[in-house]
């Protein structure tokens, strides 16, 4: 959209005469805009600027189609398939193997699908208990990752093509200098990593080289092991049972959000709420932040602090809990943090306090002890050694901050980094590349040829995990292996082959580097672990604890400014995926952008500034200069921006390079989180920016349903169906249901990228996006509620509904969408000749029109990556959600060969097969025993835009209120006063 000025006054006017609850979906809409109300209007605005032909032909190449790969690559000779291996390999019969893929250091447990030895679709591993079958978002893009033709092919030397024999004359050399000098002036810089492989390896270097120096570096990792040592006075590694937590107190921390620990942690949550809604004790999350995030959208209760207000909450708490006096709040803040103190002591041993890994380092070890006070060690939350390694060979990795210093002192005289991306994400205070250049030898290893490649004099290309063998711990410690899936595509090694090169080995095997790992086991258990896909029991096991008393840091001395809070972004991370279409044109959770990272303000902030969305902003602190598009965030604190990194990419690849800002140089090594002092100032220019929050806007009451949590789970009559002008159906066997719910929901996207996957649904790029032309099947809508400056959320998944009375069918003037027999609302796409009819009648604006022929021109070895089971579609035709039709379709044909019926449960589709929390429920509505009719007759359930009686076989469940801990304190007064501290 263009610049469109806000009128805060009419805001406040609006809200003021508001009664009872409503939902909004951005500022824009409240303000009751006419530009507004014209761009809903219009289903696919036509002001926005056509695609240009050189980004079409790019994303085309990269992103949408998954690479064009020369054959279809052989199936791994010792990989074990899962659970049952086929005696032939039958096209259009997937087959499937247990494996896992790294994020952060941490292994994310897969089952990986092909098809005729071509990896189509990752799932969550349904036996492992980290997994339970979900899958994130960045897990489903793993798949996108392995074809993308941007990652790196052959060693480099000098950047030029090299081959590995030539690299391993390199190697012999220095292999034989650091023999000399005991290894002295090697450094080696890795990411995050928690494979016992690598660790191994590493040792038996140090027992080599024993003044080799280790190095670790990752971006966004925060701060829990520093202060886990300053707590207990080793680093540990936390491990949150949410599951038992009746009431969930959180600091800044956004654990519901994107991350390597989401999965497990969203898993679990979700478990508590079930038991909470059987009667089990309760599910209460209370969350006090700065920035708006998926976690704080879900509380029950939500405390807007500014980020320097939160070290005096934890320490109010602190003093409410038995430790030392500290200064009062205001009244109303104080009032509040001892009413939580008391709720939290009546729940002893039952509830939970955690604090962001990206919070001050105080606050952090301070709720260590806090917990302890409550009773909360050993039941709520466990601690165990870390499951990333932070010292190998008796050596302590050291940090970035380390390896400058000697790199700037002259005494590294060979430097490895292996799989980082230093001149990229490091702080911009180090001036990385510059301290690089003084290393006589460099040498990179990385999936891509990216920024810190491009300055070193080696190259590596690292092997995909789906075409590698590896091993690495998950969330909860447990051992997952990695076995590939395919024959490594390009001239590539694995992380461990390249270790085994650089120490002089000549013709290392990946399986047989990881297999030395584990002697103990023989053929049949190695055998059995690569079926399940990780190794029995191999969790690490707890250990007992016990916390010191908080020991605060003095306050930072006032500064006159703008706070800066920098987070990693919710779709690329730190820039590792930025080359993924999937991810770059997958809406963020809480702002719904895409193809964009932007600077986040808060609306009085952008209120007194004079500041609109996609505003250009300069940002300046000690000299340093930021620019971006400005972006009003409902919910952020005052006199507070939020940056977020991954983007400002240089050789990222044909879909990532040249999107967004690069936040680097505003972060320092010192303080990579938040800093104090900045400027700010708005520029004459205004950006596009390609947000899906105003897209497809539903025009109707009750969308989001809420209820008290002790009417929401009472049983009701049905109520009988309204009296309708259509025909009635025919009674049938089969009616194919979903039922959403809202409650559960936590808006992390992960079904949308499945969908994606699964139903072989294109990338259309930034300009189409930002003219309502994406072409998700799913979308997730962000429902806001209340005042702007500390509003409710709720997240709304939005399929197909397959009503049984839908205006889309009656609409089609060549009857290209009918009814089918099992109650689908099918799309025939021979049939469709492009009119939009059936869009323009459905209310639920979840038809997707391809307004370019996307795949046509598609090499055939580009078709092999697609699922074989879904149709293609071309240029001019009109899809939609299926229900998966296709997996109805191999379950209806398996239960007609094994004569039965097809069981409750057979039939998954994609969304709710990887969704983390569970919300997604589906079956036959007419099997009255099915799990998509449980809970159909309580109070929760409805139906969207019921008042139109068309129907709808996709139903929700509201969402379940708690109580305010003070119900008589309100929540704060427009533009942010008294609901905010600081």
């Amino acid at each position: 959209m263009d610049r469109m000025p806000l009128d805060y006054a009419a805001i406040r006017q609006r809200l003021e005469g508001q009664h009872g609850p409503r939902y909004w979906r951005c500022l824009e809409q409240l303000a009751d805009e006419p530009a507004f109300a014209a761009f809903v209007e219009a289903e696919f605005p036509s002001i926005a600027p056509e695609m240009d032909r050189r980004r079409f032909l790019q994303l085309m190449g990269a992103s949408m189609a998954f690479a064009g790969l020369a054959g279809c690559g052989q199936e791994p000779e010792q990989g074990v398939p899962y659970v049952v291996q086929p005696e032939n390999l039958v096209p259009g019969q997937a087959r499937w193997y247990a494996s896992a893929v790294p994020f952060a250091g941490l292994a994310q447990p897969v089952l990986g699908r092909t098809h005729v030895g071509r990896p189509t679709k990752l799932e969550g591993n349904p036996d492992h208990p980290a997994s339970l079958g979900a899958a994130t978002a960045f897990t489903q893009a793993t798949i996108l990752q392995l074809y993308d033709p941007d990652r790196s092919q052959a060693p480099r030397h000098e950047g030029d093509i090299s081959t590995w024999n030539a690299f391993q004359r390199t190697a012999l050399e220095q292999a034989a200098r650091a023999d000399t000098r005991a290894g002295r002036g090697l450094h080696l810089l890795m990411g995050a990593s928690s494979s016992p492989t690598l660790r191994r390896q590493v040792t038996a270097m140090l027992e080599r080289w024993p003044q080799a120096t280790l190095h670790r570096f990752e971006p966004w990792e925060g701060d829990a092991y520093a202060a886990s040592e300053r707590a207990f006075g080793r680093a540990l590694e936390t491990r949150y049972r949410f599951e038992r937590a009746e009431w969930v107190l959180s600091f800044e921390h956004d654990w519901l959000g994107a991350g390597p620990r989401e999965l497990s942690q969203a898993i679990a949550w979700s478990e508590r709420k079930r038991r909470a809604a059987r009667g089990e004790g309760e599910a209460r999350l209370i969350v006090v932040e700065s920035l708006s995030t998926v976690t704080g959208a879900k509380a029950a209760e939500r405390r807007r602090v500014t980020p320097t207000a939160l070290r005096s909450h934890v320490q109010a708490l602190a003093a409410a809990l038995g430790g030392p006096d500290a200064a009062p709040l205001p009244h109303a803040s104080q009032r509040w943090i001892e009413a939580v103190a008391a709720e939290l002591q009546a729940r002893r041993g039952r509830c939970l306090i955690t604090a962001g890994d990206y919070a001050p380092l105080d606050v952090q070890a301070a709720v260590h002890w806090l917990n302890q006070q409550l009773g909360n060690i050993g039941k709520t939350v466990e601690y165990t050694e870390p499951v990333i390694w932070l010292e190998a060979g008796g050596q302590r990795l050291s940090g970035l901050q380390d390896l400058v210093a000697a790199m700037r002192a002259g005494a590294v005289d060979t430097l490895v980094m292996l799989n980082v991306n230093p001149t990229h994400t490091a702080p911009g205070d180090l001036a990385f590349t510059e301290a690089m250049a003084q290393v006589p030898l460099r040498i990179h290893a990385g999936l891509y040829y990216d920024e810190t490649a491009a300055h070193c004099h080696w190259h590596l290309p690292l092997t995909h995990a789906l075409d590698s063998w590896c091993d690495g711990r998950a969330a909860d410690g447990s051992v997952c292996l990695t076995q590939p899936l395919v024959q490594p595509f390009y001239s590539s090694r694995t992380a461990s082959e390249v270790l085994a090169v650089l120490q002089g080995e000549l013709s290392p095997d990946a399986q047989g580097l990881v297999r030395e790992t584990w002697p103990m086991l023989d053929d049949r258990r190695w055998r059995q672990a690569l079926e399940l896909g990780f190794i029995r029991d191999s969790a690490l096991p707890t250990i007992e604890a016990r916390a010191r008393p908080p020991r605060w840091d003095l306050p930072a001395s006032p500064v006159e400014g703008l706070t800066l809070s920098f987070r990693p972004d919710p779709c690329v991370w730190d820039g590792r995926f930025a080359n993924l279409g999937w991810l770059q044109e997958l809406p963020k959770p809480i702002s719904k952008l895409t193809w964009d990272n932007v600077i986040g303000l808060s609306p009085a902030l952008a209120e007194r500034e004079g500041i609109a969305s996609g505003d250009r902003l300069r940002v300046t602190l000690e000299g340093r200069v930021v620019e971006g598009p400005a972006w009003v965030m409902p919910g952020q604190a005052d006199d507070t921006l939020s940056l977020f990194g991954g983007y400002g990419r240089e050789r990222a690849g044909r879909v990532g390079d040249g999107l967004g800002y690069d936040v680097a140089p505003l972060r320092t090594a010192q303080q990579p989180w938040m800093r104090h002092g900045a400027r700010l100032a708005r520029l004459d220019e205004h950006m596009h920016l390609a947000s899906t929050q105003p897209h497809h806007v539903l025009q109707g009451q009750d969308l989001i349903r809420s209820h008290p949590r002790e009417e929401a789970f009472r049983q009701v009559a049905p109520e009988p169906e309204a009296i309708s002008l259509y025909p009635p159906r025919q009674p049938r066997d089969t009616a194919w249901g979903m039922v959403i719910d809202l409650d559960q929901c936590v808006g992390c996207n992960a079904c949308v990228v499945a969908c994606q996957a699964e139903n072989n649904i294109p990338v259309v790029g930034k300009e189409q996006v930002e003219m309502g032309r994406h072409m998700h099947w799913l979308r997730v809508d962000h429902y806001y509620a209340g005042d702007p400056s500390e509003p409710t959320s709720a997240f709304q998944p939005v399929p197909c509904m397959h009503c049984d009375q839908a205006p889309c069918e009656v609409g089609c003037p060549v009857n290209a969408t009918v009814h089918g027999p099992d109650g689908l609302n099918e799309q025939i796409y021979n049939r469709c000749i492009g009119t939009r009819t059936c869009s323009s009648y459905c209310p639920y604006k979840v038809r997707r029109f391809n307004w370019f022929d996307l795949t046509g021109d598609d090499p055939p070895s580009i078709q092999h990556q697609r699922n074989p089971n879904v149709t293609v579609r071309s240029r001019g035709v009109m899809e939609k959600c299926t229900y998966c039709v296709q997996r109805i379709s191999e379950a209806r044909i398996t239960a007609r060969i094994e004569d039965r019926e097809i069981a409750d449960g057979e039939v998954r589709t994609a969304c709710q097969q990887t969704c983390p929390t569970q919300a997604i429920t589906f079956g036959n509505l007419n099997d009255p025993d099915a799990a998509v009719n449980r809970e159909r007759h309580t109070k929760r359930h409805y139906r969207l835009l019921e008042e139109l009686n068309t129907r709808p076989k996709t139903t929700y469940l509201g969402l379940v209120e708690d109580p305010p801990v003070l119900p008589d304190q309100p929540l704060g007064e427009w533009p942010g006063k008294g609901g905010q501290d600081g």
